[in-house]
């Protein structure tokens, strides 16, 4: 005999949270973290609001686990030049916290503020990642000898993205013009860099 149709299936575990994180970043594309909602969430993902709960406590760390599926990971440029390869990582970073998902990850780390717990959570505010990144870079400079090893130190590495960053959070700037970035590796990177070789010599 023919058995009777059973409905839908019940979306559970792993496809159910990829189809809330979806819904999710599809309303911080629309709305920005400003619009996003619990509620709105829910309906667009066909669920109910428990589920959300059940995996976010709140709407900041579902706009985190959403912003996430928006990003690709970044692949650390490599020109044989140190001055190129920091002024090309720079330049990336500008162009995306210029951009409409940049404009998102400000709200977030608005929102978020001190809570470093969630911050480490946004690929591109950890500190482990973004060092890494850095030190990578640097690291290759060591290789061909732009620079003394003495000079691999992850706040060393990243303090030209840390002084980017501040044109955004401190000045509010909605891009930072890109003389601002050549001064950032000539005035402030190059020299701290080199310092930290001539040092030990």
């Amino acid at each position: 005999m023919r058995q009777p149709d059973a409905g839908p299936t019940r979306r559970r575990g792993a496809v159910l949270e990829a189809a809330i994180l979806r819904a999710a970043a599809d309303e911080l594309i629309e709305s920005g973290y400003a619009g996003l909602t619990m509620d709105k969430v829910a309906a667009r993902a066909g669920t109910n609001k428990n589920a959300l709960y059940r995996r976010w406590p709140n709407r900041l760390a579902l706009g985190i686990a959403a912003y996430r599926q928006l990003t690709t990971t970044v692949q650390p440029p490599d020109t044989g030049n140190l001055r190129d390869d920091v002024l090309e990582l720079l330049r990336r970073a500008n162009r995306h916290w210029g951009s409409p998902l940049g404009a998102i990850l400000r709200e977030l780390l608005a929102a978020a503020g001190g809570a470093a717990e969630l911050l480490t959570q946004l690929p591109d505010q950890s500190v482990d990642a973004t060092a890494g990144l850095w030190l990578t870079v640097l690291g290759r400079a060591v290789a061909r000898g732009e620079c003394a090893p003495e000079a691999l130190h992850p706040r060393v590495a990243t303090v030209a993205i840390v002084l980017l960053r501040n044109e955004f959070v401190t000045r509010g700037v909605p891009t930072a013009p890109d003389d601002v970035l050549v001064e950032i590796v000539d005035e402030v990177y190059l020299p701290l860099v080199r310092q930290r070789g001539s040092s030990a010599n």
